[in-house]
């Protein structure tokens, strides 16, 4: 009866046995060993609600404990992310510093490199301007040299112009001389018309009148002066004066005489009674003393050209130097105006050149003076 009461009471809530609270007396034995079976059940029970509680306040505490735990880790977190804070704010403020730094640098370099620049191009531009001087100069030198060679044409030791030298010039023509007075920036240039043998009036009653036409065209070549023959100014000097006055009977020859003139390359020394040096082509080629090598006449040669380096020389006669003479004191004139070199009134300028123009005329028609 014991063994199947503890199965009941495992199956079914203890309540539910409660038993009569009168029981009979046939019962009393059973009720007796109820109590005592009833006795064992409660302090089952009692065990297991004390171990219940003890459970419960334990796991109670170990909440606590856990929330405690997680406080702290949650309040350590948080002062964790407040410094983290702070050092990104203060890498944040470094950060804008550096950029600030860098934009300024940035900008002072930028500043410093214009300011190079400005500064190069500045010395650039003085540079340049010594440049042009300098050039200038060296041009002012050139045409210095130029008028010692055109010196050198018009007058040498064994064959003096007169008209450079006045002391050698007898009264008469000193005297004469002193009417016809020429700049001294062309002076050395060119060979006044008395140089020539040409017996002209003075100037004072000489009587002329300007050509339209031809002061246009040097007006129009002035403005921009130039060295090129297609200008109508130079053209018609070329095709009236230049070519006639330079036309000889050696056609070849002729042309190699023009080209050097036009690049000032040409070269004319009086024959010295000394031995010549020898010469790379034949003496019938060059003509000789007594033979001239651009007309092919027997005449007397005073002078004789070199064209360039080439160390070729050929021998002239009075005739042919008067003519080149004439026509490299043209060239001579005329580079000097367009280096700018001539400090003159324009009409006094074409008024120059016309009479240049004259001594290549004159020269083409066989005139020339003495001393040549």
């Amino acid at each position: 009866s014991q063994v199947s009461f503890e199965e009941e009471s495992q199956k079914q809530p203890t309540v539910g046995h409660w038993k009569p609270l009168m029981p009979s007396k046939g019962n009393k034995e059973e009720l007796e060993t109820g109590c005592q079976d009833a006795g064992g059940v409660g302090e089952t029970q009692s065990t297991e609600q004390l171990n219940v509680s003890r459970l419960r306040s334990s796991s109670v505490e170990i909440r606590e404990k856990g929330s405690e735990f997680l406080k702290d880790e949650l309040h350590k977190a948080q002062k964790e992310l407040k410094l983290k804070d702070k050092e990104c704010e203060r890498l944040s403020k470094v950060r804008e510093q550096l950029e600030q730094e860098l934009e300024e640098l940035t900008a002072s370099l930028f500043e410093e490199a214009h300011k190079m620049v400005r500064e190069a191009n500045t010395k650039q531009a003085v540079a340049e301007k010594q440049l042009r001087e300098a050039r200038g100069k060296i041009d002012m030198l050139q045409a210095e040299v130029t008028a010692l060679k055109t010196l050198v044409i018009t007058s040498t030791p064994s064959s003096p112009n007169r008209e450079l030298h006045p002391q050698l010039q007898s009264p008469s023509k000193a005297g004469f001389r002193k009417g016809h007075g020429r700049n001294k920036s062309t002076s050395s240039a060119v060979v006044s018309a008395a140089s020539h043998g040409v017996a002209p009036e003075p100037v004072s009653r000489e009587c002329r009148e300007v050509d339209s036409i031809l002061f246009a065209e040097f007006q129009a070549w002035k403005e921009s002066p130039t060295l090129d023959k297609s200008c109508s100014f130079l053209d018609r000097i070329y095709r009236e004066d230049i070519g006639p006055c330079l036309d000889f009977t050696k056609q070849e020859l002729s042309e190699l005489v023009r080209v050097a003139v036009e690049q000032n390359t040409l070269t004319i020394e009086p024959v010295a009674s000394q031995s010549l040096p020898v010469v790379k082509v034949a003496a019938e080629e060059c003509g000789g003393p007594k033979k001239c090598a651009l007309s092919g006449l027997p005449r007397t040669c005073k002078h004789r050209i070199m064209l360039g380096d080439s160390g070729n020389y050929y021998y002239i006669s009075p005739s042919c130097r008067a003519r080149i003479t004439a026509v490299c004191n043209f060239f001579t004139y005329i580079r000097y105006i367009q280096q700018g070199l001539v400090r003159q009134d324009v009409e006094l300028m074409y008024w120059e050149v016309m009479r240049l123009r004259r001594e290549m005329s004159l020269a083409k028609l066989g005139f020339y003076p003495s001393e040549m």
